[in-house]
């Protein structure tokens, strides 16, 4: 293995493993700047050993060890009790030999009220009523996502500084407050539960879609969002919007295997092979939609993500999709929980169930609202919908415009193709 494949193969083990580490370690420390340091200190260790020594058997379990023992060292050094360090020796060698739960026992230890689920614990400590909406949500998203502050701004359409700004303040108020590293129980859990299920599915959503880097999908993220959403529906059954989310991960997770093809190059919607999409998360999903709508109270912005979803997953083919059905949905999203991505959405549904003129219609009306200035999708959608009219060269500049917009990689390079596509039909008589 050379040098670099090395350091790509140790950042992709940091990315599915440092969640766990950082959880872990604030099990230990109560303090979550830092549990990231001794995490980072890990892989800085990690990062001398291994090129000399070689992979260990299980990084995750080596890394986990590593951060934890620096923690340790941490404790020791501050003036506590003698049985207070024999306790977190003890504590540090027990999960040592210990492996990981399935995912099966989680549930069923959670199920006993004893929720074992770090990252969760994380999540909702993260989302502690003593920050702002958004600094919770930026704050899990860098800490459980492992986002960059970069990705964390294009998800939410934000200047970078902002976002840094915002989670550098968000772990010192978390400090300051000694918030406790802990699951809320009762009353206390229902009121956090809106900004964690909006951080779950951002953290999906990067997966399903990353804003950045060189691959289209990354299948990691999307497995732990989904291993979550399972986790909170199975804690909260009688919370509609819970169940909505899990429905929407599922079916949107059924298609990941046809999003690529065997080089990793995007396939749009459209173009997608459906006998690749995964039945089993469709059914899941589906099965999570019914028991979300069988819920009293009026459907919520995720349950009505989900039946949009599962109009996808009910066509046989692209062309046999209830567009109209979907249009109508995110009409009501819009009434709900209006935002200018929707609105965005909303304008797609309408271009392909009423035609492209009366979606495009929809587009100029959002092309002066700012926070889709620096939005890549915002000219693309505008591209298609152009393209579709044979308004070939205003396609071809919007597709251009979109690609020097985005910064993942495949996604520049689809829409640079849909640009040059835009080329060639401009050069047929």
């Amino acid at each position: 293995m050379t040098k670099q494949e090395l350091r790509a193969t140790i950042d992709a083990i940091w990315r599915i493993e440092s969640a766990r580490v950082i959880a872990r370690v604030a099990r230990l420390t109560h303090d979550l700047s830092l549990a990231e340091d001794y995490a980072q200190d890990a892989l800085l260790t990690a990062l001398e050993v291994w090129p000399a020594k070689g992979l260990p058997d299980n990084p995750g379990a080596w890394l986990m060890t590593a951060a934890k023992r620096r923690a340790l060292d941490h404790l020791r050094h501050q003036t506590m009790a003698a049985s207070k360090h024999v306790e977190l020796a003890r504590d540090l060698d027990a999960h040592s030999a210990v492996a990981e739960q399935t995912f099966a026992e989680r549930v069923d230890a959670s199920l006993d009220g004893d929720i074992d689920d770090d990252i969760l614990r994380l999540i909702f400590t993260a989302c502690h009523p003593v920050l702002s909406p958004d600094a919770r949500a930026a704050l899990t998203l860098k800490v459980v996502g492992g986002l960059t502050t970069q990705e964390i701004a294009r998800a939410y359409l934000k200047a970078e500084p902002t976002i840094a700004q915002r989670i550098v303040r968000a772990k010192r108020t978390l400090a300051e407050a000694h918030v406790p590293f802990e699951m809320p129980r009762g009353a206390e859990l229902a009121p956090r539960l809106a900004s964690v299920l909006e951080v779950v599915y951002l953290f999906f959503n990067e997966g399903y879609a990353a804003t950045s880097g060189n691959h289209w999908t990354r299948p990691e993220l999307c497995d732990e969002a989904l291993r979550l959403g399972r986790v909170l529906a199975s804690l909260m059954p009688q919370e509609a919007e819970v169940h909505g989310l899990s429905a929407l991960m599922e079916i949107q997770a059924s298609r990941l295997p046809a999003r690529v093809d065997a080089k990793g190059h995007p396939i749009l919607l459209p173009d997608q092979d459906r006998s690749r999409w995964d039945r089993l998360l469709i059914h899941r999903g589906l099965a999570a939609l019914a028991g979300a709508e069988s819920l009293p109270g009026a459907l919520g912005p995720y349950t009505l993500q989900a039946a949009i979803a599962a109009c996808h997953a009910r066509a046989a083919t692209y062309e046999e999709t209830d567009w109209p059905q979907i249009a109508a949905l995110y009409e009501a999203l819009a009434q709900i929980a209006p935002s200018p991505v929707i609105a965005l959405n909303r304008a797609v549904a309408v271009g392909m169930a009423f035609g492209p003129a009366a979606g495009l219609e929809l587009v100029d009306a959002l092309l002066a609202e700012p926070t889709l200035t620096h939005y890549h999708l915002l000219p693309s959608v505008r591209g298609d919908l152009l393209a579709r009219l044979d308004r070939i060269h205003e396609a071809r500049t919007e597709f251009e415009r979109a690609a020097a917009l985005t910064s993942n990689g495949r996604e520049r390079a689809l829409l640079l193709a849909r640009a040059a596509a835009c080329e060639i039909r401009q050069r047929q008589p």
